[in-house]
């Protein structure tokens, strides 16, 4: 946390009456630190997300929060306002105000400090410690969980003597530190936030909390304990939450409308979430838990934050006698807790009124009342790995990559296979006879014949997996007959890939179709082995010969014939096009409809000049990002954080390898300086490439496949202007800006040389 907060970005006397002005000061503060880079451009995502939900909370609080690209590093900017701001909340104004600025591309490490600190703006005793601080170094080193003496060390000695009553009595509540809001008797009893002697924010929040909760109460149920909730306990000496904790008389806490000693107590399971992620997802997770606390009932949270989430232990649900969701996003394999009392809330409500969520579900408990049970997973395998509220378009695109995801290890197993074999065997190996018939184990040719033989079988499956998966994505396992059927029937028809995306399409729309059909129950057993497939297979088939067949692949067959006569400025603008998409989301959907695009051409068994054109300046620009990220770390590694100098050396071989996802840890940090300049590289090289005249038969492999390309010391010409282009834009654009400031040392030592000696280092949780 120490380098999230600092006394510069404290302001005790926060003059802004509206929620803008607030947000606006505050950023201003990032700004002069070199943690924001565009003060408009970050101020309109605070607004956006403020425009989601209001982010006040009850009890004098605003915690304005967003990711940005304009972020440069996790920072937290404090002000305290005398005459309040309102933020949203029901109960008034907020006069403390916590800006939160989280990058794109932010570690989960600084997400579970940040959602830590969330977490502990539920402790009365710690927002009392900030209303009374006397300066801004005392405030951010109660924020930071740093020991803060009378002495004043870390902080000023105005700050030190002025609060030395209040805020020695509140460093125990920082950050880290155990309590609830009724006081230090409970602080004592039991607390989820780990030790009370100031320890590092971290101790809760994040995924490992979850995982330690759900492992103990797991553990719990199976041996039929009659303990408090997991999340429960702290001792006053600082030791490690022990399920079941007593207090200092070794009695057991006894909360009021707890259990009678002996009775098994109410168990809840509870998931909370939010869409930023950071905030609101772990103060109602801390919120609950309390309450929980205080009602005497077991509850254990799944926080699914921004960091990822840790899911619960399937005993702990089994275990559970109701279930809490306070969450503004979709909760994530939401079946696992289906069939029991549960209350669907938002996360706010989470945070407000805990205490009437718990009463409400052992309300429904009581009564009887459960959700639906789970037969098997709902929604196809695209709708279980996404969000329910996606709109059509995003859904056709990922059934798409569904398909292709599939696809692409028959095309790099098929086609190097066919470039070794030519590579073996010489350009007239495709003519040979099978070796079923004749092989020679003593000549080349007969193992070249043999690679390219294997190699062609491998790319017969492409159209058929291409169009069963993309069926699967849609419709699940009753969409793989049909769509592999269709996908032959393509191959057959000549239609190829068009035909095979179509009779994809096709077979999922027709079995979603028939899903839908009531049938009677004693059918039911018969339909996805018999009933579905046999239906599906015939429409699609039927569609695919008599309807739609023939005008697709003259459609194939026009795009192949385009493809054989370009030439010239026109083949020079397709590779700079390709180049652009390649480098535009780095392995993202854009880039792989560009490498599909170039490996539908190569997939016969005769490809055209044009088509092999086109495969060798894909992989060429796709090499461009990885390999210009780690050039560009080299020559000027002070531009760069030590993780990214790290992520640099892994680069050179994914670069090298034509992986063009090595470069997506740049690009994500950095996105607005990182992308333009990779795209800018790969358009020369793609350009470059077209019009050196460079061929490939592989479809996959970087520099390892360099003796199958044709003209090889101009593709490689074509590579390095490209790398060089990027590295030169990146170095130039991130040189116009501040340098960041986890990049202020060239490595963690010196990092922690730098670092007062009186300050704690953040542990994350």
């Amino acid at each position: 946390m120490s380098e999230m907060i600092t006394a510069d970005l404290v302001d005790l006397d926060l003059s802004a009456d509206t929620k803008e002005a607030a947000a606006r000061a505050l950023a201003e503060r990032m700004v002069a630190l070199g943690r924001v880079t565009d003060l408009d451009g970050f101020l309109a995502d605070v607004a956006a997300r403020e425009a989601q939900m209001p982010t006040g909370l009850d009890g004098g609080i605003g915690i304005p929060h967003c990711r940005s690209a304009h972020v440069t590093a996790p920072t937290l900017a404090f002000g305290r306002s005398a005459a309040g701001v309102d933020f949203g909340a029901a109960d008034g104004p907020a006069d403390l105000i916590f800006l939160i600025a989280a990058p794109a591309g932010a570690d989960d490490a600084h997400l579970t400090i940040l959602s830590s600190l969330a977490r502990q703006l539920m402790n009365t005793e710690f927002t009392d410690a900030l209303r009374s601080a006397g300066d801004a170094a005392t405030a951010a080193a109660l924020i930071r969980g740093d020991e803060v003496s009378p002495g004043g060390e870390g902080v000023g000695a105005e700050g030190a003597e002025a609060d030395s009553e209040g805020a020695e009595g509140a460093v125990s509540a920082a950050p880290g530190a155990a309590g609830s809001s009724q006081g230090a008797a409970q602080a004592a009893a039991g607390s989820s936030q780990g030790a009370a002697d100031g320890a590092a924010p971290g101790a809760a929040g994040g995924s490992e909390d979850t995982a330690a909760a759900s492992a103990a109460a797991s553990a719990d149920a199976a041996a039929g304990s009659t303990a408090p909730a997991p999340a429960a306990a702290t001792g006053t000496d600082g030791s490690a939450p022990v399920p079941g904790a007593t207090g200092t008389d070794g009695s057991a806490p006894a909360p009021a409308g707890g259990p009678a000693s002996g009775e098994r107590p109410f168990r809840i399971v509870a998931v909370t979430s939010c869409p930023t992620g950071i905030a609101h997802t772990y103060m109602a997770a801390e919120s609950l838990e309390n309450a929980g606390r205080e009602a005497g009932v077991e509850l254990v949270v799944e926080t699914q934050g921004s960091a990822g989430f840790t899911r619960l232990d399937p005993a702990v649900i089994a275990a559970a006698d109701g279930v809490i969701f306070a969450h503004d996003v979709p909760v994530r394999d939401k079946d696992r807790f289906a069939g029991k009392p549960t209350v669907d809330v938002g996360v706010k409500a989470g945070i407000n009124r805990p205490a009437e969520l718990i009463a409400e579900v052992r309300r429904k408990a009581a009564r009887g009342e459960a959700s639906a049970p789970a037969h098997a997973p709902s929604g196809t395998p695209v709708e279980r790995a996404g969000d329910s509220t996606e709109g059509y378009g995003t859904k056709l695109r990922k059934w798409l990559m569904s398909g292709v995801s599939y696809m692409v290890p028959f095309v790099a197993a098929g086609g190097l296979l066919i470039a070794l074999g030519f590579a073996i065997g010489g350009y007239k190996i495709n003519k040979a006879p099978s070796v079923m018939d004749h092989f020679m184990w003593t000549q080349a040719d007969s193992w070249g014949a043999l690679l390219f033989q294997i190699g062609g079988v491998a790319f017969g499956f492409l159209v058929p997996v291409l169009a069963g998966y993309i069926a699967y994505g849609m419709a699940d396992r009753p969409g793989l007959v049909p769509g592999f059927v269709g996908g032959a029937i393509s191959l057959t028809i000549n239609a190829g890939f068009l035909g095979g995306l179509a009779a994809g399409l096709l077979a999922g729309g027709v079995v979603m179709a028939i899903q839908r059909i009531d049938i009677p129950a004693a059918l039911r057993g018969i339909m996805p082995v018999v009933v579905i497939p046999l239906i599906s297979s015939a429409i699609v088939g039927f569609l695919m010969f008599v309807v739609i067949g023939k005008p697709i692949a003259s459609a194939q067959k026009g795009l192949t014939d385009w493809l054989s006569g370009l030439t010239g400025t026109n083949a020079i603008l397709l590779g700079a096009l390709l180049g652009l998409m390649m480098c535009f989301d780095l392995g993202g959907p854009v880039n792989k409809v560009a490498y599909t695009f170039a490996t539908a051409g190569i997939a016969v068994a005769t490809p055209s000049d044009s088509a092999m054109k086109i495969m060798a300046a894909v992989m060429a620009a796709g090499m461009v990002p990885p390999l210009a990220m780690a050039l560009a770390t080299t020559v000027r590694g002070k531009l760069f954080t030590p993780t990214e100098r790290e992520n640099g050396k892994a680069a050179w071989v994914l670069g090298a390898s034509f992986i063009s996802e090595g470069a997506i840890p740049f690009a994500a940090a950095d996105p607005l300086r990182v992308i333009p300049s990779a795209m800018a590289g790969g358009a020369l090289t793609g350009a470059l490439s077209m019009g050196f005249g460079a061929t490939l038969r592989a479809p996959h492999g970087g520099i390892f496949v360099v003796p199958l390309i044709g003209n090889p010391l101009l593709y490689l010409v074509a590579i390095a202007a490209g790398v060089c282009v990027t590295t030169a834009l990146v170095v130039l654009l991130k040189g116009m800006r501040k340098p960041s400031p986890e990049s202020a040392a060239t490595d963690p030592a010196e990092q922690s040389a730098a670092a007062p000696k009186g300050t704690k280092q953040p542990v994350a949780a």
